[in-house]
Formats: C-alpha cells, sequence, structure tokens
C-alpha cells in the first residue's frame, strides 16, 4: 500500500487452484508469496501460457515493493 496505494492493494484475494512449487522453498528457508498483478494482457492470456505477455509497466512496482521491503526490514535491525 506504500508503493502502489490503498486501493490496488489485495490483502484477503479469493483462494485460488493454482500450483506453484513454492512451498518446497518455504520448507528451506522461511518466507512468503505475493502476486504482482500486472492486468490481463492481450487477449487475457495469464501465467504459464504460451502466448503470455508480461506487463513491463509493472516492473517499477515490484522494483519499488522490494527496495521498501528491505528498507523497512533493515530500519528494524538498527
Amino acid at each position: 500500500a506504500e508503493v502502489c496505494g490503498e486501493g490496488k492493494v489485495h490483502i484477503d484475494p479469493k483462494p485460488s487452484m493454482g500450483a506453484e512449487d513454492f512451498a518446497y522453498f518455504l520448507q528451506e528457508k522461511p518466507g512468503c508469496y505475493i502476486w504482482l498483478g500486472n492486468g490481463p494482457g492481450e487477449g487475457g492470456c495469464t501465467l504459464h501460457n504460451p502466448h503470455y505477455d508480461f506487463n513491463d509497466l509493472a516492473i517499477p512496482y515490484g522494483v519499488a515493493y522490494w527496495v521498501r521491503l528491505v528498507q523497512r526490514w533493515l530500519s528494524s535491525a538498527a
């Protein structure tokens, strides 16, 4: 919400039956999974589709999210 604004963040999305292998990473190291939405794209293709085209306009939001996360973590560690 600090990066994109309150109205752009969905804290409690509907459950999804989508599957990822991320759980295997979490068995080794603690972490979390986030979704960075980038719109429906041309023709509504989603991930894992050969016609999917990532919206490059979402990149600054993803970078800003990670930068802000690290800033908060480092300031709390001091």
